[in-house]
């Protein structure tokens, strides 16, 4: 770990023997403002972004003191895909970050919900399903067809499905949670993405009575109207790597280049820029002459690899960022600290890297962004606390709306080291054993 991310060691190793809540506390640590105009102008374009969510869901009074937080601890808890904070991991990941936010006395936090899954991941597993303990509840209602074929961000409209819910009332454990979702029984959102979102608000809402540290859940929708934003300027860095063949055949190379060194493992490289939303899933795409098309697929997604087709394919809903885009308009350039899982840690230092390789220091706007790269903002934040008792069973044991303050007890009380009972989940980890020179079963 110390040869690929020795900010996310440090991190770990200065709260080692300190309790969780502490280390929660440290990744939430202040982050220094880019200082060069690249990075001034993506953070500005990422608070604008922020802007827009908050005035959907908080009182415009409210909106200035969480962008003063973000501004102060430009931190993004990432990790926690689109799926109901029922699930014991997500809510975990949500947990951390929750913990970070209350310690360093935030009004609120950024929570990034990663939403190109497939409604059904594998059998009754994944964001259209809820583990209700003896039966899996198909949340939607939706055919088990469809929800292995539509990608969280594509599905909708959508209902909760009434009628199940209804069946398990009066269950031992659910009466919480369950009338919460009965409430929204009647509700029809435009899509499962939003759905989801709303329904965890929620959720949080009702385990953390007197409100504090309030969640803003965003999404690769929001990435992609970010990157569109950085389209709009032609002469924009994202545009330029984009657009300018010579440029994007630079970055390719430097992308490829890692995947083929000795972090390769980690390189999620599953698409070539960018993927495409259509009949509800989203799709991979390749580069074909000068257009985005869909491998194999002559009929499907295709746009031309234009700034401005680009950006407004985004803006419309047929493109979405790929990993590398995304964290380089959210984390990168901005410089945000993104607290994410055993890959994230891995890969995010490898995207920073191949950008610095990209970047010409003849240019002074991108010279002064190779002083901001310089430093790389990483931390470990998935997976961290690992307790698999059901969410509901939690809750049947705590005072309604004292869920999270009850935990923030129970985390202040519990090393770091004993939660993650020695780093096990990272020294069973496939890709970390290799690197580590480990056997490997």
């Amino acid at each position: 770990m110390d040869g690929l991310c020795p900010e996310v060691s440090r991190a770990i190793s200065e709260c080692w023997n300190a309790p969780v809540t502490h280390y929660a506390a440290r990744i939430f640590c202040a982050v220094p403002q880019p200082v060069s105009a690249i990075g001034k102008t993506a953070r500005q374009y990422l608070r604008d972004t922020f802007k827009q969510q908050l005035k959907l869901i908080v009182q415009p009074q409210d909106v200035e003191a969480a962008l003063a937080g973000f501004d102060a601890r430009p931190v993004i808890q990432a990790g926690v895909h689109s799926q109901l904070l029922l699930d014991p991991i997500t809510f975990n990941a949500f947990l951390l970050g929750w913990l970070g936010a209350v310690e360093i006395g935030l009004p609120a936090f950024f929570v990034f919900s990663g939403t190109t899954v497939t409604m059904e991941t594998m059998g009754k597993e994944g964001p259209g399903w809820l583990d209700a303990g003896d039966r899996q509840i198909n949340l939607f209602g939706m055919g088990r067809h469809k929800l292995c074929r539509q990608s969280v961000c594509g599905a909708g409209p959508v209902e909760l499905n009434r009628e199940a819910l209804e069946e398990i009332r009066g269950a031992a454990g659910t009466s919480g949670w369950l009338e919460l979702l009965l409430a929204n029984g009647d509700r029809k959102w435009g899509n499962a993405a939003d759905a989801l979102a709303e329904i965890n608000a929620d959720l949080v809402a009702h385990w953390n009575e007197p409100a504090s540290a309030r969640p803003v859940f965003f999404d690769d929708r929001h990435a992609a109207l970010l990157v569109a934003r950085h389209l709009d300027d032609e002469g924009s860095l994202v545009s330029r790597l984009i657009t300018d063949p010579a440029r994007r055949a630079h970055l390719e190379r430097a992308l490829e280049d890692a995947t083929s060194g000795p972090y390769g493992r980690f390189m999620p490289l599953s698409t070539q820029h960018f993927f495409g939303l259509r009949e509800k899933r989203v799709r991979k795409l390749v580069l074909a002459g000068d257009r985005l098309v869909e491998a194999e697929r002559p009929q499907g997604v295709s746009v031309p690899l234009e700034r401005v087709a680009l950006r407004d394919a985004l803006r419309h809903g047929i493109l979405l960022p790929n990993l590398f885009l995304l964290f380089l308009v959210m984390s990168i350039l901005p410089r945000v600290r993104v607290l994410g899982g055993f890959r994230q840690i891995g890969y995010l230092p490898l995207f920073q890297a191949a950008l610095r390789r990209v970047l010409d220091p003849a240019d002074s706007d991108e010279r002064a962004l190779l002083e901001d790269l310089s430093v790389r903002e990483n931390a470990w934040g998935m997976r961290v606390i690992e307790d698999d008792t059901p969410v509901r069973e939690r809750l049947a044991e705590v005072p309604a709306g004292r869920l999270l303050e009850t935990l923030r007890v129970k985390y202040s009380q519990r090393t770091l080291a004993e939660e993650t009972d020695s780093l096990r989940l990272l020294r069973e980890s496939r890709r970390w054993r290799r690197l580590m020179g480990l056997p490997v079963d």
